[in-house]
């Protein structure tokens, strides 16, 4: 059935790197969207970083990921990535990735209620 699949999480010091993954299952990532969004304990979760599905691919990311996070597709292996440097001790939560549903559903869009299809959630702690 149609699913995402997040991997790569873990504990990691202040200063350090993780990659993140978002492997699709019964349906072609390269065609939706692809958010990678954090919820920390408490809070909502928000979108942290997009790569759309336009002729031209784009990445979107929040002012804090910006200079610091990668978001990259592998069609072959429809799957998406987040490559994160330098990370914060604000940065731990779960990290999800969501195909966009509805709308312009090849463009990207932090709002959480655009998308239908998200993973389960990867667990990302920051800690020395």
């Amino acid at each position: 059935h149609v699913q995402l699949v997040e991997s790569g999480g873990g504990l990691v010091q202040p200063g350090g790197s993780l990659r993140l993954s978002c492997a699709g299952s019964d349906f072609s990532l390269e065609h939706f969207a692809i958010t990678w969004f954090r919820q920390a304990p408490g809070k909502e979760r928000e979108g942290i970083s997009c790569i759309s599905a336009n002729k031209e691919v784009e990445e979107v990311h929040t002012d804090s990921a910006k200079g610091r996070f990668t978001i990259s597709r592998d069609n072959s292996k429809n799957t998406v990535y987040l490559e994160m440097r330098e990370l914060k001790p604000e940065a731990p939560g779960v990290y999800y990735c969501a195909a966009r549903s509805f709308g312009m559903f090849r463009s990207c869009v932090f709002r959480s209620a655009e998308y239908a299809t998200w993973g389960q959630g990867t667990q990302v702690t920051v800690s020395s």
